[in-house]
C-alpha cells in the first residue's frame, strides 16, 4: 500500500518500485491510496485554489481533480497497480491562500487530520508493507499524511520515500523526525522506460514540476543514477528508509539483479 498526498506523488517518487513490486510472485496486489482528490465547486473555490489550474491552462469551469484522477488511473494502470481516492481536499481549498503558505508549516486551524485518521485507518490495517512520503520539500499536505501514516502504522511496516521532484532540486532536504530505518536502494533500472511512461499520463502536471514533458524521463534518470552513486548502490535505484520488517520484505521480494 502507497499512501500518497496528490495524483503523482507515488509514481513520481516510487514509480519504478511499485511496478517491480506489481510484478513480484510472492506480492499479492499494489494499491495507491492518495488522500487529496476531492473535486470543489469553481464558484467557491479561492482565487488561490483556482490559480492551480489556471497557470496551467485549464479553464475555471473544468473539473480539474476529476481529469487528475483519469490521469491517475492511466498512469497506475502502466504500473500494474491499483488506484484509491480518499477525496479530502487539497490544501489549497483549506486555507492555505500562497505558495508560501504550503512550505510554512502545518497551521492549527486546519482540521484535516482527523477525517485523514478516518479515512486511512481501516484501508492501512491489513497491508503488509506501507510506502509513505518523507515529506522533504515541506509541502503541508506530505507533512500531513507522513505525520499521520507514522501514527497509525507501527514503524517495522513502513518504507518512507523520498519525495520527488523535490529531492531533484533539494538532494539535502530533511524528513520528518519520525522516518526512520535503513535506507534501501531498490534497483530500477529495468523499469525507467515505464516509469517515465506512467509519468507522462500526468499531462497537467509533468510540465509544472519538471519544465517540460520531455524532460521528465531525463530528470528521473539521472536522479536515478545519482541515488545509487550517493548509496553506493550503483546503477539506477529508487532509495526509501525502511523499518526492519520492511527492509526485509523489500529485499526478499525485490532482490537486487546479478551485475
Amino acid at each position: 500500500m502507497a499512501v500518497s498526498p496528490h495524483l503523482d506523488d507515488a509514481v513520481f517518487s516510487v514509480g519504478g518500485t511499485l511496478a517491480r513490486l506489481a510484478e513480484a510472485p510472492d506480492v499479492s496486489e499494489v494499491t495507491v491510496v492518495t488522500c487529496f482528490t476531492g473535486s470543489v465547486d469553481p464558484a467557491v473555490a479561492t482565487p488561490f485554489a483556482l490559480s492551480t489550474q489556471l497557470d496551467k491552462g485549464l479553464a475555471a469551469d473544468v473539473d480539474y481533480m476529476a481529469l487528475r484522477r483519469a490521469e491517475d488511473r492511466g498512469a497506475l494502470g502502466v504500473l500494474g497497480a491499483s488506484p484509491r481516492h480518499l477525496g479530502l481536499l487539497e490544501a489549497p481549498h483549506r486555507g492555505y491562500d500562497d505558495a508560501a503558505a504550503l512550505f510554512a508549516g502545518r497551521r492549527g486551524g486546519d482540521v484535516v487530520g482527523r477525517p485523514l485518521v478516518e479515512a486511512l485507518t481501516p484501508v492501512l490495517a491489513g497491508a503488509d508493507l506501507v510506502l509513505a512520503p518523507q515529506a522533504l520539500g515541506d509541502h503541508v499536505d506530505h507533512q500531513w499524511v507522513s505525520a499521520v501514516v507514522a501514527a497509525l502504522v507501527d514503524p517495522d511496516r513502513c518504507a518512507w520515500w523520498r519525495d520527488t521532484p523535490y529531492v531533484v532540486r533539494r538532494p539535502d532536504a530533511p524528513a520528518m523526525a519520525h522516518v526512520d530505518g535503513a535506507e534501501v536502494a531498490v534497483d530500477v533500472a529495468a523499469e525507467l522506460g515505464r516509469k517515465t511512461a506512467a509519468v507522462a499520463c500526468y499531462l497537467t502536471q509533468v510540465p509544472f514540476q519538471f519544465g517540460s514533458a520531455d524532460a521528465a524521463g531525463p530528470a528521473l534518470d539521472a536522479l536515478a543514477h545519482a541515488e545509487g552513486e550517493r548509496t553506493g548502490a550503483g546503477g539506477a535505484v529508487e532509495v526509501v528508509r525502511a523499518g526492519a520488517r520492511a527492509a526485509g520484505l523489500l529485499r526478499v521480494v525485490l532482490p537486487t539483479p546479478a551485475r
